[in-house]
């Protein structure tokens, strides 16, 4: 305050120089009725500089420093915060541990059980030649790479894996990431950025999340695999709206949902695109290998020629029981990731035996067809026997290899609703050896769908072992849900 004070009155003195001038011009000055005077204008002026000043933060001096026994004192009362949330009580964070490769049958606790948690569509993990493929690679590359990419981690096994998915799928070139997963949230934000619109399904899983959350871009949400919700919204963001024609506009959708094993409509959404004018980001981890006469995922299943889709990603670590995920489009498409994806840029090199596995996989699967009939055979028989299992209902597609069975019921609860659940699927593993698994989700997940029991369907399962599983379920369900029926 005692420096401001000098400001104000330097400034008084100017303008009171300039109040005779205003005074001689002003003087007659009548506004809507009101004589207006030069010395009005003037003490106006000064107002609002005065204003001005109180207005502005005052100077404060260093503070004088701290001594070794304030801090001291003060660190004896600092309380961190911890770094994460407390678990809660009841909380189950133990998971069973499998003891031998998770085929269709596999050991838990040296029991052999009938597994139905692992996405081995395919049936591939432990088949003879993959095996051999990976053998072969090991003993010419060793295990790992040992470097990104872009950084003397390109081996030409590498090379030759995203040829072989371009090929398979049709596509002018493909791109390989490290670890599946990852895959998505990487792609996501090297094509969209701050102020683009994306328009996402609101049951897509976290990974599809994660990669929207980075990108910055302005998300908006339509109601799960309903078309009626998109075109609205769609409508909503471009009818009359310049800006948005202007920008960069995606719809992001996954084609066999992690969340409820529904299959998205593409023909519809593809449709819907052309319309408004939207590119399409399409995740295939659950249908690439899966859908389809020869397996090629979604666009074949549907009969979409496959550059109507813009982007698609992939993790091949189900159908083809391997590791790792890729990215394939057009080449402009694929070498912009090359500089501008994290996940291919500062990841170490998919591990080249891994990169031989599912050149061998795809190989496997364009010489045995059958194994996709086989499949599509288990999910129809466990369809069926599932289709009246107390207090549990289906809410999956009819070709998706993850059935997915919801309380007819709900508690009203997620947490409970989760805990009938899981308390379904421990007597189920521990009663009669079958592995199945509720679809539990971290505290990170948006996802607002219903939860449910996961069954992954193999086309390495045969008919005792759907039995068995259907049997367990139904008399467990019976006993558990016995009032949410």
């Amino acid at each position: 305050m005692d420096m401001e004070l000098p400001v104000v009155n330097a400034t008084a003195a100017v303008l009171s120089r300039f109040t005779a001038a205003f005074n001689a011009s002003l003087a007659r000055a009548v506004i809507f009725g009101v004589h207006i005077d030069g010395h009005l204008v003037v003490e106006g002026l000064l107002i609002a500089v005065i204003v001005f000043q109180l207005s502005r933060k005052s100077y404060k001096p260093p503070k004088k420093p701290l001594s070794e026994k304030e801090i001291d004192e003060l660190c004896d009362e600092w309380e961190p915060e911890p770094l994460c949330p407390p678990v809660k009580q009841g909380t189950r964070i133990d998971t069973p541990v499998l003891e031998s490769a998770a085929g269709p049958h596999t050991t838990i606790d040296g029991t052999e059980v009938v597994n139905f948690a692992s996405a081995n569509y395919l049936g591939l993990i432990g088949n003879e030649k993959i095996l051999d493929s990976c053998v072969g690679s090991l003993e010419k590359y060793g295990v790992g790479s040992c470097g990104p990419r872009g950084f003397y981690g390109t081996i030409d096994v590498h090379l030759n894996c995203e040829s072989k998915i371009a090929t398979f799928l049709g596509t002018p070139d493909s791109i390989l990431y490290s670890y599946g997963i990852s895959t998505i949230f990487s792609v996501i934000p090297a094509f969209c950025k701050k102020g683009d619109i994306i328009v996402a399904d609101e049951g897509v899983h976290w990974a599809v999340q994660n990669g929207l959350h980075l990108s910055r871009s302005t998300v908006v949400y339509f109601k799960h695999n309903d078309m009626a919700s998109l075109a609205s919204n769609l409508e909503k963001l471009t009818h009359g709206n310049r800006r948005t024609e202007k920008i960069r506009r995606y719809i992001v959708v996954e084609s066999i949902y992690q969340n409820s094993g529904r299959i998205a409509p593409l023909d519809e959404i593809v449709k819907l695109k052309e319309k408004y004018r939207f590119r399409i980001i399409l995740e295939e981890s659950h249908s690439f290998g899966v859908l389809g006469k020869s397996g090629r995922g979604l666009a074949e299943h549907y009969g979409v020629p496959i550059d109507k889709i813009d982007i698609i990603t992939a993790g091949m670590g189900n159908a083809l029981a391997t590791d790792g995920g890729f990215c394939t489009g057009s080449v402009r498409v694929v070498d912009h990731q090359r500089l501008s994806s994290t996940g291919y840029v500062f990841s170490a090199s998919l591990p080249p035996y891994l990169a031989s596995a599912e050149v061998s996989a795809v190989n496997h699967l364009e010489e045995n067809p059958s194994v996709l009939a086989k499949r599509r055979s288990n999910i129809a028989l466990l369809h069926k026997e599932l289709s009246d299992t107390p207090g549990l209902e289906i809410s999956s597609h009819v070709l998706s290899p993850i059935v997915f069975l919801k309380l007819k019921k709900s508690t009203g609860s997620l947490t409970t609703d989760l805990d009938l659940l899981q308390t379904v699927a421990e007597r189920v593993l521990k009663e009669d050896s079958v592995f199945i698994v509720a679809s539990n989700r971290s505290n990170l997940d948006r996802c607002k769908l219903p939860v449910g029991i996961r069954l992954f369907v193999s086309a390495g399962h045969n008919k005792t072992d759907i039995s068995r599983a259907c049997l367990s379920l139904k008399r467990v369900s019976a006993s558990v849900l016995s009032d949410y029926t």
